[in-house]
């Protein structure tokens, strides 16, 4: 899923708004766990409990264009949520069928990763091998660094540009001057919503910024996609980070956000589309590459 042009390039402020207005209403309606939207009544009324102004937002006692566009981004924010995401999402036997149907059509040649249960949960990780099985039928097994072992670093004239914080889960074609970086977030075996989890939407919002700051001084971009998959854990216990997590792609913080079984349709044009960037001479310093860090041919 990309972000809806209506709204992205918003400034800052518009975005404050936002979290302040979710902070103050909540994400989701007690009753039926539905994602709430926002009308003139929600913003007074939120404003109110904020101890702020909602003056900006009415002309005459009607919303203006400014609360207008505020009430339109809630409602597209719950109407992906409710109508595209919640079945997207996948619990671990639909995954696992899901890996082994791909893996069958696709014949990877890369060993399966594992997950980090044990047990009868003891299992490939569906996701990441999803993810890499796609990756790999598009860009080759030498194509992409599957497992970064490093921090990722952008160079320029031979010289450190911007190393991000954090190791990433993914990265083509290789960790030095990447055209795009992924993260996986799969919760499949996870019986309670904790700080583990909601850690990693905050992980990806700090990547995010790193690169955000890159382009704005340095010109460079990086796509940047998250995919992220549990039904129980994201829409189960955690609507309100699946909030947050469209709020981030609208604020530009993340390219991309795929959705479980959205891996299958959306990963091989996105995979498709850095290839190409990554043969534009322009983009990378060739000279500094590993021989296990080629762009796919």
């Amino acid at each position: 899923m990309r972000a809806d042009d209506r709204f992205l390039r918003q400034g800052k402020d518009f975005w404050a708004h936002v979290k302040s207005v979710s902070e103050a209403q909540g994400y989701t309606n007690r009753a039926d766990k539905s994602i709430k939207t926002l009308n003139a009544a929600g913003i007074v009324a939120a404003f109110t409990k904020l101890q702020l102004s909602p003056n900006h937002l009415f002309d005459g006692g009607q919303l203006n264009q400014k609360g207008i566009f505020l009430c339109d981004y809630f409602a597209h924010r719950a109407y992906v949520l409710e109508n595209c995401v919640q079945h997207w999402l996948m619990n671990a036997a639909q995954a696992q069928a899901l890996y082994l149907e791909m893996k069958a059509r696709l014949q990877p040649t890369l060993l399966p990763v594992m997950n980090k249960q044990k047990g009868a949960m003891a299992n490939p990780a569906f996701l990441t091998c999803l993810v890499n099985m796609i990756v790999e039928s598009v860009a080759g097994p030498a194509g992409c660094n599957f497992n970064p072992g490093a921090l990722t670093t952008f160079t320029r004239n031979a010289q450190p540009l911007r190393t991000l914080s954090r190791r990433v889960d993914g990265a083509l074609p290789g960790v030095v001057n990447p055209v795009a970086i992924w993260e996986i977030k799969e919760y499949y075996y996870t019986t309670s919503f904790g700080s583990r989890v909601a850690d990693g939407v905050y992980e990806t919002l700090l990547d995010g910024l790193e690169l955000e700051e890159m382009r704005e001084h340095t010109g460079v971009h990086c796509s940047h996609m998250l995919v992220i998959d549990a039904h129980l854990t994201w829409w189960g216990m955690g609507r309100s980070y699946l909030c947050r997590m469209i709020d981030m792609l609208h604020m530009g913080s993340v390219d991309e956000i795929v959705f479980g079984r959205e891996v299958v349709d959306r990963l091989p044009g996105l995979v498709a589309e850095w290839i190409e960037t990554a043969r534009q001479p322009a983009f990378f310093e060739p000279q500094i590459r590993g021989p296990q860090e080629s762009v796919a041919q």
